[in-house]
Protein backbone atom coordinates (compact mmCIF):
# COMPACT_ATOMS: atom_id res chain seq x y z
CA UNK A 1 0.00 0.00 0.00
CA UNK A 2 1.22 3.50 -0.77
CA UNK A 3 2.15 5.00 2.59
CA UNK A 4 1.61 8.58 1.49
CA UNK A 5 -2.00 8.02 0.42
CA UNK A 6 -2.86 6.25 3.69
CA UNK A 7 -1.70 8.89 6.17
CA UNK A 8 -4.19 11.19 7.84
CA UNK A 9 -2.90 14.59 8.98
CA UNK A 10 -3.65 15.72 12.51
CA UNK A 11 -5.52 19.00 13.08
CA UNK A 12 -2.22 20.57 14.17
CA UNK A 13 -0.56 19.46 10.93
CA UNK A 14 -3.47 20.83 8.90
CA UNK A 15 -3.15 24.17 10.68
CA UNK A 16 0.60 24.17 10.04
CA UNK A 17 -0.01 23.49 6.35
CA UNK A 18 -2.38 26.45 6.10
CA UNK A 19 0.15 28.63 7.89
CA UNK A 20 2.85 27.61 5.41
CA UNK A 21 0.53 28.26 2.47
CA UNK A 22 -0.18 31.76 3.77
CA UNK A 23 3.51 32.50 4.42
CA UNK A 24 4.63 31.27 1.02
CA UNK A 25 1.99 33.36 -0.70
CA UNK A 26 3.06 36.54 1.10
CA UNK A 27 6.80 37.09 0.46
CA UNK A 28 8.98 34.22 1.65
CA UNK A 29 12.72 34.50 2.09
CA UNK A 30 15.08 31.84 0.81
CA UNK A 31 15.35 30.66 4.41
CA UNK A 32 11.58 30.32 4.67
CA UNK A 33 11.52 28.19 1.52
CA UNK A 34 14.34 25.97 2.78
CA UNK A 35 12.61 25.49 6.14
CA UNK A 36 9.34 24.71 4.36
CA UNK A 37 11.04 22.06 2.21
CA UNK A 38 12.46 20.44 5.36
CA UNK A 39 9.03 20.49 7.03
CA UNK A 40 7.39 19.01 3.93
CA UNK A 41 9.86 16.13 3.72
CA UNK A 42 9.84 15.35 7.45
CA UNK A 43 6.52 13.45 7.46
CA UNK A 44 4.24 12.05 4.71
CA UNK A 45 1.32 13.56 6.64
CA UNK A 46 2.81 17.00 6.00
CA UNK A 47 2.62 16.37 2.25
CA UNK A 48 -0.99 15.23 2.58
CA UNK A 49 -1.92 18.21 4.76
CA UNK A 50 -0.33 20.69 2.37
CA UNK A 51 -2.02 19.07 -0.64
CA UNK A 52 -5.39 19.36 1.10
CA UNK A 53 -4.76 23.00 2.01
CA UNK A 54 -3.77 23.73 -1.59
CA UNK A 55 -6.96 22.18 -2.95
CA UNK A 56 -9.10 24.27 -0.62
CA UNK A 57 -7.26 27.43 -1.58
CA UNK A 58 -7.40 26.66 -5.31
CA UNK A 59 -11.14 25.97 -5.12
CA UNK A 60 -11.64 29.41 -3.57
CA UNK A 61 -9.75 31.20 -6.35
CA UNK A 62 -12.32 31.03 -9.17
CA UNK A 63 -15.30 32.15 -7.05
CA UNK A 64 -13.23 35.05 -5.73
CA UNK A 65 -12.18 36.02 -9.26
CA UNK A 66 -15.81 35.92 -10.41
CA UNK A 67 -16.85 38.01 -7.43
CA UNK A 68 -14.14 40.54 -8.19
CA UNK A 69 -15.32 40.87 -11.81
CA UNK A 70 -18.95 41.25 -10.81
CA UNK A 71 -18.17 43.76 -8.08
CA UNK A 72 -15.82 46.08 -9.99
CA UNK A 73 -18.56 48.73 -10.07
CA UNK A 74 -19.19 48.20 -6.38
CA UNK A 75 -15.51 48.85 -5.67
CA UNK A 76 -15.74 52.10 -7.59
CA UNK A 77 -18.68 53.05 -5.43
CA UNK A 78 -16.85 52.04 -2.28
CA UNK A 79 -13.88 54.21 -3.11
CA UNK A 80 -16.15 57.14 -3.93
CA UNK A 81 -17.87 56.68 -0.59
CA UNK A 82 -14.51 56.55 1.19
CA UNK A 83 -13.70 59.96 -0.33
CA UNK A 84 -16.60 61.34 1.72
CA UNK A 85 -15.71 59.42 4.88
CA UNK A 86 -15.43 62.54 7.02
CA UNK A 87 -19.19 62.97 6.74
CA UNK A 88 -19.92 59.50 8.07
CA UNK A 89 -20.49 58.35 11.60
CA UNK A 90 -17.99 56.03 13.28
CA UNK A 91 -20.37 53.08 12.93
CA UNK A 92 -20.94 53.60 9.23
CA UNK A 93 -17.18 54.00 8.65
CA UNK A 94 -16.55 50.71 10.47
CA UNK A 95 -19.04 49.04 8.12
CA UNK A 96 -17.18 50.56 5.19
CA UNK A 97 -13.89 49.12 6.44
CA UNK A 98 -15.43 45.66 6.72
CA UNK A 99 -16.66 45.95 3.13
CA UNK A 100 -13.25 47.20 2.05
CA UNK A 101 -11.62 44.13 3.59
CA UNK A 102 -13.99 41.84 1.69
CA UNK A 103 -13.41 43.72 -1.53
CA UNK A 104 -9.64 43.58 -0.99
CA UNK A 105 -9.75 39.77 -0.89
CA UNK A 106 -11.93 39.57 -3.99
CA UNK A 107 -9.91 42.06 -6.03
CA UNK A 108 -6.56 40.64 -4.93
CA UNK A 109 -7.57 37.18 -6.09
CA UNK A 110 -9.23 38.49 -9.24
CA UNK A 111 -6.20 40.61 -10.14
CA UNK A 112 -4.04 37.66 -11.04
CA UNK A 113 -2.83 36.06 -7.81
CA UNK A 114 -2.06 32.39 -8.40
CA UNK A 115 -1.93 30.32 -5.21
CA UNK A 116 -0.45 27.38 -7.11
CA UNK A 117 2.74 29.30 -7.83
CA UNK A 118 4.48 28.19 -4.64
CA UNK A 119 3.74 24.52 -5.27
CA UNK A 120 5.32 24.94 -8.72
CA UNK A 121 8.31 26.63 -7.07
CA UNK A 122 8.99 23.47 -5.06
CA UNK A 123 10.38 22.03 -8.32
CA UNK A 124 12.39 25.17 -9.09
CA UNK A 125 16.09 25.41 -8.26
CA UNK A 126 16.26 29.20 -8.01
CA UNK A 127 13.50 31.65 -7.09
CA UNK A 128 13.42 35.43 -6.64
CA UNK A 129 10.83 37.06 -4.42
CA UNK A 130 8.71 40.09 -5.41
CA UNK A 131 11.02 43.11 -5.45
CA UNK A 132 14.19 40.97 -5.48
CA UNK A 133 16.62 40.83 -8.44
CA UNK A 134 18.92 37.88 -7.87
CA UNK A 135 22.03 36.60 -9.69
CA UNK A 136 23.05 32.94 -9.41
CA UNK A 137 25.99 30.99 -10.85
CA UNK A 138 25.20 27.61 -12.38
CA UNK A 139 27.39 24.50 -12.34
CA UNK A 140 28.96 25.36 -15.73
CA UNK A 141 29.81 28.89 -14.46
CA UNK A 142 27.04 30.45 -16.53
CA UNK A 143 25.25 33.22 -14.66
CA UNK A 144 21.51 33.88 -14.50
CA UNK A 145 20.05 37.13 -13.22
CA UNK A 146 16.43 36.59 -12.20
CA UNK A 147 14.06 39.53 -12.45
CA UNK A 148 11.77 40.10 -9.48
CA UNK A 149 9.21 37.34 -8.86
CA UNK A 150 10.85 34.76 -11.16
CA UNK A 151 11.75 31.07 -10.98
CA UNK A 152 13.86 28.59 -12.97
CA UNK A 153 14.57 24.86 -12.87
CA UNK A 154 18.00 23.61 -14.03
CA UNK A 155 18.96 20.19 -15.45
CA UNK A 156 22.44 19.47 -16.83
CA UNK A 157 22.09 15.67 -16.82
CA UNK A 158 21.02 14.74 -20.37
CA UNK A 159 23.80 15.92 -22.66
CA UNK A 160 22.72 19.54 -22.71
CA UNK A 161 22.45 22.42 -20.28
CA UNK A 162 18.69 22.80 -19.88
CA UNK A 163 16.91 25.58 -17.99
CA UNK A 164 13.14 25.90 -17.66
CA UNK A 165 11.81 29.39 -17.03
CA UNK A 166 8.83 28.79 -14.76
CA UNK A 167 7.87 32.36 -13.97
CA UNK A 168 8.98 35.90 -14.72
CA UNK A 169 12.22 36.59 -16.60
CA UNK A 170 15.90 35.68 -16.57
CA UNK A 171 18.99 37.25 -18.12
CA UNK A 172 21.52 34.57 -19.12
CA UNK A 173 25.27 35.08 -19.46
CA UNK A 174 26.21 31.70 -20.91
CA UNK A 175 29.71 30.28 -20.61
CA UNK A 176 31.27 28.66 -23.68
CA UNK A 177 30.92 24.89 -23.48
CA UNK A 178 30.65 21.89 -25.79
CA UNK A 179 27.11 21.23 -24.62
CA UNK A 180 24.34 23.50 -25.97
CA UNK A 181 22.51 25.75 -23.51
CA UNK A 182 18.71 25.64 -23.84
CA UNK A 183 16.13 27.84 -22.10
CA UNK A 184 12.58 26.48 -22.35
CA UNK A 185 9.71 28.93 -21.84
CA UNK A 186 6.09 28.27 -22.74
CA UNK A 187 5.93 25.97 -25.75
CA UNK A 188 9.19 27.25 -27.25
CA UNK A 189 12.87 27.48 -26.44
CA UNK A 190 16.03 29.53 -26.98
CA UNK A 191 19.22 27.59 -27.83
CA UNK A 192 22.79 28.98 -27.68
CA UNK A 193 26.45 28.03 -27.22
CA UNK A 194 27.71 31.22 -25.58
CA UNK A 195 26.02 34.60 -25.39
CA UNK A 196 24.06 37.10 -23.27
CA UNK A 197 20.29 37.24 -23.63
CA UNK A 198 16.99 37.55 -21.77
CA UNK A 199 13.95 35.27 -21.86
CA UNK A 200 10.73 36.74 -20.45
CA UNK A 201 7.47 34.86 -20.05
CA UNK A 202 4.36 36.54 -21.43
CA UNK A 203 0.66 35.72 -21.30
CA UNK A 204 0.68 33.21 -24.16
CA UNK A 205 4.39 32.54 -24.64
CA UNK A 206 7.70 34.33 -24.21
CA UNK A 207 9.93 37.11 -25.52
CA UNK A 208 13.66 36.74 -26.24
CA UNK A 209 16.04 39.74 -26.30
CA UNK A 210 19.70 39.32 -27.29
CA UNK A 211 22.42 41.55 -25.84
CA UNK A 212 25.39 39.80 -27.50
CA UNK A 213 26.03 36.64 -29.52
CA UNK A 214 23.43 34.63 -31.42
CA UNK A 215 20.36 32.76 -30.18
CA UNK A 216 18.21 30.29 -32.09
CA UNK A 217 14.55 30.60 -31.11
CA UNK A 218 11.76 28.13 -31.88
CA UNK A 219 8.13 28.87 -31.04
CA UNK A 220 7.17 25.21 -30.52
CA UNK A 221 8.50 21.70 -30.98
CA UNK A 222 9.37 21.03 -34.65
CA UNK A 223 8.77 24.72 -35.52
CA UNK A 224 11.35 26.46 -37.76
CA UNK A 225 14.15 28.23 -35.94
CA UNK A 226 14.83 31.97 -36.18
CA UNK A 227 18.34 33.17 -35.34
CA UNK A 228 18.59 36.42 -33.39
CA UNK A 229 21.74 38.52 -33.17
CA UNK A 230 22.82 41.28 -30.83
CA UNK A 231 20.21 44.01 -30.44
CA UNK A 232 17.37 41.87 -31.77
CA UNK A 233 14.15 40.69 -30.13
CA UNK A 234 11.39 38.23 -30.94
CA UNK A 235 8.22 37.10 -29.20
CA UNK A 236 6.27 33.89 -29.66
CA UNK A 237 3.02 32.45 -28.37
CA UNK A 238 0.59 29.60 -29.00
CA UNK A 239 3.12 27.98 -31.32
CA UNK A 240 3.49 31.03 -33.59
CA UNK A 241 6.56 33.28 -33.84
CA UNK A 242 6.45 36.99 -34.50
CA UNK A 243 8.93 38.66 -36.81
CA UNK A 244 12.25 39.48 -35.18
CA UNK A 245 13.11 43.19 -34.94
CA UNK A 246 15.82 45.53 -33.69
CA UNK A 247 15.65 46.99 -30.17
CA UNK A 248 17.82 48.99 -27.78
CA UNK A 249 18.74 45.90 -25.79
CA UNK A 250 20.69 47.85 -23.15
CA UNK A 251 17.58 49.93 -22.40
CA UNK A 252 15.31 46.88 -22.49
CA UNK A 253 17.53 45.05 -19.99
CA UNK A 254 18.16 47.97 -17.62
CA UNK A 255 16.06 46.25 -14.94
CA UNK A 256 19.29 44.49 -13.97
CA UNK A 257 20.56 47.86 -12.76
CA UNK A 258 17.24 48.78 -11.12
CA UNK A 259 15.66 50.79 -13.95
CA UNK A 260 12.52 50.33 -16.04
CA UNK A 261 12.59 52.09 -19.43
CA UNK A 262 9.52 52.75 -21.57
CA UNK A 263 8.80 54.46 -24.85
CA UNK A 264 5.12 54.91 -25.69
CA UNK A 265 4.25 51.84 -23.63
CA UNK A 266 0.66 51.30 -22.41
CA UNK A 267 0.21 52.13 -18.75
CA UNK A 268 -1.12 48.57 -18.32
CA UNK A 269 2.32 47.21 -19.25
CA UNK A 270 4.06 49.55 -16.82
CA UNK A 271 1.72 48.53 -13.99
CA UNK A 272 2.28 44.86 -14.82
CA UNK A 273 6.01 45.40 -14.31
CA UNK A 274 5.51 47.35 -11.09
CA UNK A 275 3.41 44.51 -9.66
CA UNK A 276 6.52 42.33 -9.58
CA UNK A 277 8.24 44.86 -7.33
CA UNK A 278 5.31 45.73 -5.06
CA UNK A 279 4.56 43.43 -2.07
CA UNK A 280 0.80 43.76 -2.50
CA UNK A 281 -1.57 44.30 -5.43
CA UNK A 282 -1.90 47.14 -7.94
CA UNK A 283 -5.23 47.21 -9.79
CA UNK A 284 -6.22 49.30 -12.81
CA UNK A 285 -9.98 49.88 -12.95
CA UNK A 286 -10.15 51.88 -16.19
CA UNK A 287 -9.53 50.45 -19.67
CA UNK A 288 -9.04 54.00 -20.97
CA UNK A 289 -6.39 54.66 -18.34
CA UNK A 290 -4.72 51.30 -19.04
CA UNK A 291 -4.31 52.29 -22.70
CA UNK A 292 -2.63 55.64 -21.95
CA UNK A 293 0.93 55.78 -23.27
CA UNK A 294 3.97 56.23 -21.05
CA UNK A 295 7.58 57.18 -21.83
CA UNK A 296 10.30 57.52 -19.26
CA UNK A 297 12.93 55.93 -17.05
CA UNK A 298 11.79 54.83 -13.59
CA UNK A 299 13.42 53.18 -10.55
CA UNK A 300 12.09 49.65 -10.09
CA UNK A 301 12.94 49.60 -6.36
CA UNK A 302 10.31 52.23 -5.51
CA UNK A 303 6.99 51.37 -7.20
CA UNK A 304 5.13 53.96 -5.13
CA UNK A 305 7.43 56.76 -6.38
CA UNK A 306 6.82 55.59 -9.95
CA UNK A 307 3.05 55.66 -9.44
CA UNK A 308 3.30 59.15 -7.93
CA UNK A 309 5.26 60.38 -10.95
CA UNK A 310 2.80 58.78 -13.37
CA UNK A 311 -0.12 60.25 -11.42
CA UNK A 312 1.36 63.75 -11.79
CA UNK A 313 1.79 63.23 -15.53
CA UNK A 314 -1.47 61.43 -16.36
CA UNK A 315 -3.81 62.81 -13.70
CA UNK A 316 -5.34 59.55 -12.42
CA UNK A 317 -6.37 58.84 -8.83
CA UNK A 318 -4.69 56.46 -6.39
CA UNK A 319 -6.52 54.80 -3.53
CA UNK A 320 -4.72 52.73 -0.89
CA UNK A 321 -6.80 50.03 0.80
CA UNK A 322 -5.60 48.31 4.00
CA UNK A 323 -1.96 48.94 3.10
CA UNK A 324 -1.82 46.06 0.58
CA UNK A 325 -3.88 47.23 -2.37
CA UNK A 326 -3.40 50.25 -4.63
CA UNK A 327 -6.33 51.02 -6.92
CA UNK A 328 -5.78 53.30 -9.93
CA UNK A 329 -8.74 54.97 -11.60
Amino acid sequence: MNQRSSVTPTPAQEQAALAWLSLLHDQPSSGDQATFSQWLQADPAHVQAYAQAQVVWELSEQPARTLAAEDAIALQGLLHAMDRSKLRTRRRWSTGLALAASMLLAVALGAGWQPGRWVEDLGADYVSAPGQVRTVTLADQSQVTLDADSAIAVDFSHGERHVQLRRGAGFFHVSHHAQPFVVAAGQGEARVLGTQFEVRLQTDGAQVTVLSGRVGVTAAQDAPQQVLGAGEQMAYGNGDAQQRHSVDSEAQLAWRQGWLNYYHAPLADVVADLRRYFPGRIVLLSDELAARRVSGRFPSKDPQAVLDALQAALGFEQHHVLGRLIVLR
